[in-house]
């Protein structure tokens, strides 16, 4: 026995002193860019991949969407109200249905029915009315948020996997800016991480939840946003404390000034990088999924830019222009855009 327990010691201290792999990001040097639907009337701006890896999209005039992988067969339909002629820039999913916003006023929120056909769950006709981004915590919990109306950003909350939603009051909201909102650019002005939410404005605020959304506390940020068109178009999260945010000016979109920053606390503290540098302004930016934060894309009209080290740089790999990106695996992705969606394959 007193052997065993010597040999056992032997390799417990044997593994404790071992370093810890040391990671190394990859070195990009090219993506691949392979359309997969294209449609001249389309503007692709909300994208999800859902749990058995199949694409979901909805854009502008009504037009929505799913494609399977597999047999790379597209499904599209159009989703009708009244006369209107509906305008998608975000979405969702569950593990059992899809939902998509509509811009504008009215506001309509649909979801996957019994039926397989969509089901309208959510209107709203107040006057600014205007819905950006939607996502879920989990099958249950999801919310959507808006630009201002009666003083604070317009935010809605599921608790009941979607079937209802509800409005949160100004009383339980911090008080926005004037004309402050969100960019409906890429369905990405929210990000979540377990029970918390962050919210990116125009104003270059940042909302945190830490609660799935019963409170939030907001913090100023450096980002760019004297003028209208500037602010924070797009934040993500790898874990609960490592952050980055894009944005800019699309209507000056080389200007590299205050565009780009970065938190490591969860959102308390923002501090700018690669200031000055490029890439200018971007529409979406995404951690590449297990790369330890260090790996990160964005992409906008101007293309596609990479970073192997945390967002501090960045290398311009394409002038392929995109609207919004979602990864598939750590090497693959899918984009939308102007008039297509394509399939990114990213090579060293």
């Amino acid at each position: 026995m007193k052997q065993l327990f010597v040999t056992l010691l032997l390799i417990t201290i044997l593994f404790s002193c071992q370093k810890k792999a040391e990671f190394i990001p990859r070195d990009f040097k090219s993506v691949a860019v392979e359309d997969i639907f294209e449609d001249s009337l389309l503007s692709v701006r909300a994208i999800e991949i859902l749990n058995d890896k199949s694409l979901v999209f909805a854009a502008n005039n009504g037009v929505f969407g799913l494609y399977n992988p597999n047999t790379k067969i597209w499904q599209t339909s159009v989703q009708q109200y009244d006369s209107l002629n509906l305008h998608f820039r975000a979405v969702a999913h569950t593990s059992s249905d899809f939902f998509m916003l509509s811009i504008e006023n009215p506001a309509l929120l649909y979801k996957t029915g019994d039926d397989g056909r969509m089901q309208l769950v959510y209107k709203e006709t107040t006057e600014g009315v205007f819905y950006d981004a939607m996502t879920f915590w989990n099958d249950t919990e999801g919310i959507a948020v808006g630009d201002s109306v009666d003083g604070c950003l317009s935010i809605i909350i599921t608790r009941d996997g979607g079937q209802s939603w509800n409005k949160m009051s100004c009383e339980n909201l911090p008080e926005g800016e004037v004309g402050e909102g969100a960019f409906a650019a890429s369905n990405t002005n929210i990000a979540v991480i377990g029970d918390k939410a962050w919210v990116a404005s125009t104003k270059g605020n940042v909302y945190l939840t830490e609660d799935k959304g019963k409170t939030w506390t907001v913090t100023k940020s450096p980002m760019i946003q004297d003028a209208e068109t500037e602010g924070i178009y797009s934040v993500a999260f790898y874990d609960d404390n490592l952050g980055y945010a894009i944005g800019g000016d699309f209507t000056k979109p080389d200007a590299n000034k205050a565009n780009k920053m970065k938190t490591v606390d969860g959102g308390k503290t923002w501090n700018l990088v690669a200031d000055g540098q490029m890439p200018g302004y971007r529409s979406c930016v995404q951690f590449f999924p297990k790369r330890e934060g260090k790996e990160l894309v964005t992409v906008g009209f101007k293309g596609i830019d990479y970073s192997k080290d945390g967002g501090e740089t960045w290398t311009h790999l394409s002038d392929e222009g995109f609207y919004t990106i979602r990864f598939i695996n750590d090497s693959t992705a899918y984009a939308g855009g102007s008039k297509r969606i394509a399939k990114l394959t990213f090579r060293e």
